[in-house]
């Protein structure tokens, strides 16, 4: 009976060549469903720096929601925007809002940033003493109070951590060094019509809109804005007197 059964199944080869086209099959669907949902709804973004401390630390992963300014050739998934060419508007073009937490590329060498939304176009920036000026009125901050924190892959250090309010009322945390930095004095700089100044949260330890080797962002750049962390990988014991990072899983990273 056992041999009778064996004779009636195919050959491996035959069974083998059936797993592989149900695979194929199952491979046909899925992946022109995850290009879809990718390019449409959500991507998600790794923090390769120390620019957003402490609003996010390197290692978190974000959840960027791709529609919230509409679609541009950056939002095609795979840099497969890079073959098409360049445009002033996006589809179903949304404005971003200031103090977004933004993914975009980076103007000058094709990167992918992640960034605070600091600057409308016509708006005036200026930097003194490290503080934030907006057409012309400062930003309002709390009092500033200092800690030790653990820097990634640099031990420890020292900052001033202050609450700052931008115009239209987010409130988020900045990093400053006590000593200060070269971007402390900045401009005044009037941001170009159909693009956005964008600026880290850890002030002095960040590369962005403020440095020539970036400058301002054009709209089209824009990927989409990052709503929460969804993973966080960094643990601190407390009792060592270094100050942790911020609580940051599943919080909103805006109003």
């Amino acid at each position: 009976m056992q041999a009778q059964e064996e004779a009636s199944r195919p050959p491996l080869y035959e069974r083998v060549r059936a797993e592989i086209i149900d695979w194929l099959k199952t491979l046909a669907w899925i992946i022109p469903a995850y290009l879809v949902f990718t390019t449409a709804a959500f991507a998600n973004y790794s923090i390769p720096s120390e620019s957003m401390v402490p609003t996010l630390e390197v290692g978190d992963r974000v959840v960027v929601s791709k529609w919230a300014y509409g679609y541009s050739r950056h939002s095609l998934p795979l840099n497969a925007g890079a073959l098409l060419p360049p445009s002033d508007h996006r589809f179903l073009e949304q404005q971003p809002r200031r103090g977004d937490v933004v993914v975009f590329i980076h103007p000058q060498d094709g990167r992918v940033m992640i960034k605070r939304l600091i600057g409308l176009p016509g708006d005036r920036i200026a930097l003194r003493g490290g503080a934030l000026w907006i057409n012309g009125a400062p930003a309002e901050t709390s009092e500033g109070h200092s800690l030790v924190r653990r820097a990634h892959e640099q031990g420890l250090e020292s900052a001033i951590r202050y609450e700052e309010t931008l115009p239209g009322g987010l409130r988020h945390a900045v990093h400053q060094f006590p000593d200060g930095a070269i971007y402390d004095e900045f401009g005044p700089y009037v941001v170009p019509e159909g693009y956005y100044f964008f600026m880290g949260d850890n002030r002095d330890n960040s590369l962005d809109s403020r440095w020539a080797g970036m400058g301002p962002v054009p709209f089209e750049n824009l990927i989409g804005r990052a709503e929460t962390v969804y993973f966080a990988a960094r643990f601190c014991n407390r009792a060592t007197g270094v100050t942790c990072p911020q609580p940051r899983w599943f919080r909103p990273l805006h109003d």
